[in-house]
């Protein structure tokens, strides 16, 4: 680990815009229609018994990594295995959101321009930034937040004052009953984005207040995942269910929509501006974690040496990950989940802290 520390507003702050991130952008929880809305408020709900567990695992081990702390759990062969699959797998998750917003750019404002250049660009800068630690990227997060909300914001009212909201395009509620939003609760919306927050499990041990760390997540959790209902409540009343579902990227189509007075229009460069933002934060968290996990597991002394060969294995297959974006969607949000996000974020950890419970109980009698 590198000696650094950062506070708990820092740490809510890197949260609220990593969960943001790439969700944001997809059409997310769509299975559900136009409950959609409530797929991804139930899906937060869930969510948070799976922080709680990421949370007690750090507090029986507070002052370690996981990839140190699961060592201590399984052993040292079966630990550094798991690690190595977590971090394998961080490195995956941060090539997948670097696609999302390299196609973004590519769609909105850069068609002739080919995809690795563009994920290059993004990636030169996530690669310097990490370099210098996680106190500068929680110092960064820290100033966007702030641009962040103000466009948000501001987008809302415009959205309002352009009269483009019909809320009989949320009708009829649970057309089809629970069955469909749970479904979708269960497979999608309680991995994806918000139990994607398992990586701060490797930034924990750098809070500078470690008994503000279960109320600082779930608060960035709850924070975000009102932010992910309002958009999409936004999308479906704006675009409709169809035209969401079938939209790349709905946010920007809705955002395209705007007009007001007849000359306030075309303000989507503005969101692609705080879309990046999020996607950098999102991308700079998973490939920190990523470095810093590996320098340990690896008793590398110089973590920062690791970036430009991790930064560019991450920027290649971000590129290879998929022939087509209608295809890294899929990837995304049908696949994935099932095969990844549900034994990585929902079975390994809690049967760890099942082990973890058990010796800590057994070395209290001892």
């Amino acid at each position: 680990m590198e000696k650094a520390k950062i506070s708990a507003s820092q740490l809510f702050i890197l949260m609220v815009l990593f969960e943001l991130g790439s969700a944001l952008l997809v059409p997310l929880a769509m299975g559900a229609k136009q409950d959609a809305w409530l797929a991804i408020l139930l899906g937060m709900g869930c969510s948070f018994v799976l922080l709680l567990v990421y949370y007690r695992l750090y507090s029986y081990y507070p002052d370690l990594l996981p990839t140190e702390y699961v060592q201590n759990i399984l052993g040292k062969v079966m630990g550094t295995v798991l690690a190595f699959v977590y971090l394998l797998y961080f490195m995956y998750d941060a090539a997948r959101v670097l696609r999302d917003f390299g196609e973004m750019l590519l769609t909105f404002a850069y068609p002739d321009t080919p995809l690795f250049i563009a994920n290059a660009l993004l990636m030169l800068v996530i690669i310097y930034t990490v370099r210098k630690g996680i106190e500068v990227i929680a110092r960064s997060g820290e100033l966007f937040f702030i641009f962040m909300y103000v466009l948000a914001v501001t987008g809302f009212i415009l959205i309002v004052s352009s009269g483009l909201i019909d809320v009989t395009k949320l009708q009829p509620v649970l057309e089809e009953g629970m069955l469909p939003v749970l479904k979708v609760v269960f497979t999608q919306t309680m991995y994806f984005p918000f139990a994607e927050a398992i990586v701060f499990t490797m930034i924990l041990p750098y809070l500078n207040n470690p008994e503000k760390a279960k109320v600082t997540m779930l608060c960035a959790t709850g924070l975000s995942g009102i932010n992910l209902v309002i958009t999409m409540l936004i999308n479906i009343s704006v675009l409709g269910v169809n035209l969401t579902a079938r939209s790349q990227f709905p946010l920007l189509s809705t955002v395209q929509s705007i007009q007001v007075a007849d000359f306030l229009e075309r303000l989507d460069v503005f969101f692609m501006l705080a879309l990046i933002i999020c996607g950098f934060f999102k991308i700079s968290v998973l490939f920190y974690a990523a470095v810093i996990g590996t320098a340990n597991l690896f008793k590398i002394k110089s973590p920062s040496r690791l970036a430009y060969p991790m930064g560019l294995i991450i920027l290649f297959l971000s590129v290879t990950i998929a022939s087509n974006f209608q295809e890294h969607l899929h990837e995304g949000l049908k696949i994935a989940p099932v095969v990844l996000n549900i034994p990585l974020y929902a079975i390994i950890p809690p049967l760890l802290l099942l082990v973890a419970f058990l010796k800590n109980r057994k070395k209290q009698r001892g």
